[in-house]
């Protein structure tokens, strides 16, 4: 949850409904991402009144990732469900990963079959960038599905001890494996406030994704550098047979500064992929915490287990 109070009061009532229809024990953690608006108070009032709604404040806001990790990492259950709260993924479709669950799968991912309230824009970007991870990163990864999703509790042990700094959740849900099935369904529109992922996140996230599990990126700038190099042999050889067979050539400046502006692109293009690469590399040898928790309520003096550790299943306050 991020700056999301027009959202605080209906999830609360969709969730309170929710937990009724489920026959067996449930919790509900809720992620405040940093929020400067009033989430916080609204959440905290909820959690005083019903000791099966746990809180986790961020001392400030580190991002969807970080805040889905925490959940995950706090969470208790034999199954748990990553999900946003602006309710765009109904709730009524966990109970068909939870028939998946049972039936021995270890992960049921929500594939989408219709995204409602968005732009075209948004629809198609969504589209490609899924085809493009699953064509050039990760095969295995899902198309159309995003964080939500259930996860059991064999395979969050091990997707607990994927620590990186610059995280894409689906992608490393995809990669530890373990048996996983897709549950389609049709995304409806936010229910209150405004999105929180707009094109700037989208394509930062999207880089992320693309650096974070590939090398894909560094493999195009080589290409690009084989391409320039072949370039500039076939205009070599171009000028040694226009100086043989006096073919007729204009003199000018506008070929060598085509020659030298595409090296040279070529050159600061593959320099910056791989800073990025180095970058992101320095980022994960500070060994800095993924998120930094001010407050929680209703966990008592639990924290999760060490990261580095192997992660045993126990029983939270």
């Amino acid at each position: 949850m991020y700056n999301e109070e027009a959202v605080a009061p209906l999830l609360r009532r969709a969730l309170e409904q929710f937990m009724v229809e489920i026959p067996c024990e449930t919790e509900v953690i809720l992620v405040n991402d940093g929020s400067c608006d009033s989430t916080f108070a609204k959440i905290a009032a909820w959690a005083a009144e019903d000791s099966r709604v746990k809180l986790i404040h961020f001392s400030r806001n580190f991002g969807h990732q970080c805040a889905c990790t925490a959940g995950l990492d706090y969470s208790s259950g034999d199954a748990v469900v990553v999900l946003d709260a602006d309710l765009q993924d109904p709730l009524h479709v966990i109970h068909e990963m939870i028939r998946r669950y049972c039936e021995g799968y270890d992960v049921a991912y929500a594939a989408r079959l219709l995204r409602e309230g968005e732009t075209w824009f948004k629809r198609f970007s969504a589209w490609l960038f899924y085809r493009l991870m699953r064509s050039l990163v990760d095969r295995s990864l899902p198309a159309d599905a995003g964080d939500f999703r259930l996860i059991s509790r064999e395979c969050l042990d091990g997707l607990r001890q994927m620590r990186e700094t610059h995280r894409f959740l689906r992608g490393m849900v995809a990669w530890v494996g373990y048996a996983q099935i897709a549950v389609p369904y049709q995304r409806g529109p936010r229910v209150a406030g405004e999105t929180k992922y707009p094109l700037r996140k989208m394509l930062f996230f999207a880089w992320t994704a693309a650096t974070s599990f590939s090398i894909l990126p560094l493999r195009i700038s080589m290409i690009m550098g084989l391409i320039v190099s072949l370039f500039g042999i076939v205009e070599a050889v171009r000028a040694v047979l226009a100086h043989l067979f006096h073919w007729y050539t204009v003199t000018g400046w506008s070929s060598l500064i085509v020659t030298i502006c595409v090296i040279g692109g070529s050159l600061l293009i593959s320099i910056g992929v791989l800073g990025e690469y180095v970058g992101k590399l320095y980022e994960q040898a500070k060994g800095r915490p993924l998120y930094l928790v001010a407050r929680t309520v209703n966990f008592g003096a639990v924290k999760p287990e060490p990261a580095n550790e192997a992660l045993t299943e126990k029983e939270y306050q």
